[in-house]
This record gives structure tokens, sequence and C-alpha cells, in this order.
């Protein structure tokens, strides 16, 4: 299967630390859906940065809005997979980046003809 890379892939510390973990742990994370607009939370963008750190990774997430009703449900699902994907202790600090669409892997993905 061949895809064409996205414009905007995050280039997160781990690809420089630990590169033989980066696909599978995007494999993982791209499970965690946003219910409300219908995407991972890999293509929004929401996975700011991952590190490992003695055998312990490290997280920076934002939401696409500070109040998401489902962002509590949200983090505890990324975490769950993220330890799944990386086999080790996780830990998930919020950001307080504002979320918009350029933070997008390919923000032309998102066509809800709202935006025209």
């Amino acid at each position: 299967m061949t895809e064409e890379t996205p414009p905007n892939v995050l280039h997160w510390t781990l690809h420089d630390t630990n590169p033989e973990l980066v696909d599978t742990l995007r494999e993982r994370l791209a499970e965690v859906v946003d219910p409300e607009i219908g995407m991972n939370i890999i293509q929004l963008g929401l996975v700011r940065d991952i590190a490992v750190d003695n055998s312990v990774a490290h997280m920076k997430m934002i939401l696409t809005t500070p109040f998401c009703p489902y962002g509590p449900a949200m983090i505890e699902m990324t975490k769950a997979k993220a330890v799944e994907g990386l086999n080790m202790p996780v830990t998930i600090e919020m950001g307080m980046d504002m979320w918009d669409f350029s933070m997008m892997e390919d923000p032309s993905a998102l066509d809800w003809g709202m935006y025209a």
C-alpha cells in the first residue's frame, strides 16, 4: 500500500530518538477519533510531541477546543493507545496551543462545505 505523505506530518522528538517506534504508535493513536469531527487525533494534529525519557513516554497533546465535551475520554483513550503502541508508561501533558485547521496533517481533508 503506497500513500502520499500528508503535507503537515508532525516531527516528534520520538522520530529522532526512537524512530522504530513511530509507525506502530501512529497506527495505535490513529484509532482515537474525535467524535464531533469524525477524524482521528493524528489527522487533526492533536499530538504535538512525544519523547521517551528513562523508559517513560511523555506526550504533549492539545484538543480542538478547550471545552471539548469528549476531551477527558479522548485523553484517556490516547494514553491507553500510546501505552499499547509503545509498550511503556505514558504521561500526557495538555498543551495550551489553540488548535486550528493549519495543524491538521492534511487541511484539505476537512471539507465540510462550511468554509467556501
